[in-house]
């Protein structure tokens, strides 16, 4: 019982201790993405305000400051502090879950979804023309593609990744029963614990109470039945040779 105990507890502790290592995991991912893209908004915004566009790979990829009012990629710009409210929910949702995660794909996956929702929210928060109506800072342009942002590409990134996740069935956390648990009574099984052997404290016999069934009653002796022989007479004469 001692050793069964024991071993429970041991990985109840590996558990926990997995389980701290990838919301650590998590939470620095996300801090790197909001730092990196706050970052980098500071210098796009001083580096290419009046127009200024850089080219960096030819007309393939270009530096461009837009102010976005909307969500990712320039969409929904009437809806800013609608955005703001969702930014709100997602990064308190990707918090109270992460105390749970066990998986370091899931912690990469939340983490990058954590880091952009925090650097679109810090911007709604802290930029013109006000709190909870602040314009996103996008600088990043591609061919035939709305200009954006590291925020905008961690949250595309991440929300693949989870795709992929969940079609793979990769679980998002290991916590399963104890092994050794009876999934009925909550008491785990020893080894001096035999099948079909009653705990302590349990009654004994197939019905509740203790009393035991009907097929092991014991009424007495069976009475003999008439159409039984009668038992031989010892007492006639020997058997005729």
């Amino acid at each position: 019982m001692q050793t069964t105990t024991g071993a429970s507890l041991n990985r109840d502790d590996t558990r926990d201790v997995r389980t701290r290592r990838r919301t650590a995991a998590l939470l620095l991912i996300a801090a790197v993405v909001l730092i990196l893209d706050q970052l980098t908004k500071v210098w796009a915004v001083s580096a290419l305000d009046g127009g200024r566009v850089i080219q960096v790979i030819g007309e393939f990829l270009q530096f461009r400051l837009v102010r976005n009012p909307g969500a990712a990629f320039s969409m929904f710009t009437e809806m800013t502090v609608v955005l703001t409210v969702i930014a709100a929910g997602v990064i308190v949702v990707i918090l109270w879950v992460s105390r749970k995660v066990t998986s370091l794909a899931w912690a990469v996956a939340l983490g990058g979804l954590l880091g952009g929702a925090l650097g679109t929210f810090t911007d709604r928060l802290f930029r013109e023309p006000g709190p909870f109506r602040g314009h996103v800072v996008d600088f990043l342009e591609l061919p035939n593609w709305p200009v954006f942002n590291i925020a905008d590409s961690s949250i595309v990134g991440s929300a693949i990744l989870i795709a992929l996740l969940s079609f793979r069935g990769v679980e998002f956390s290991s916590m399963r029963r104890p092994e050794g648990d009876d999934g009925l009574t909550g008491r785990p099984l020893t080894g001096d614990t035999e099948i079909g052997e009653p705990l302590d404290g349990e009654p004994v016999g197939g019905e509740p109470g203790g009393r035991a069934s009907r097929d092991d009653d014991s009424t007495g002796p069976e009475a003999p039945s008439g159409d039984q022989d009668p038992p031989p007479d010892t007492e006639s004469g020997t058997e005729a040779r």
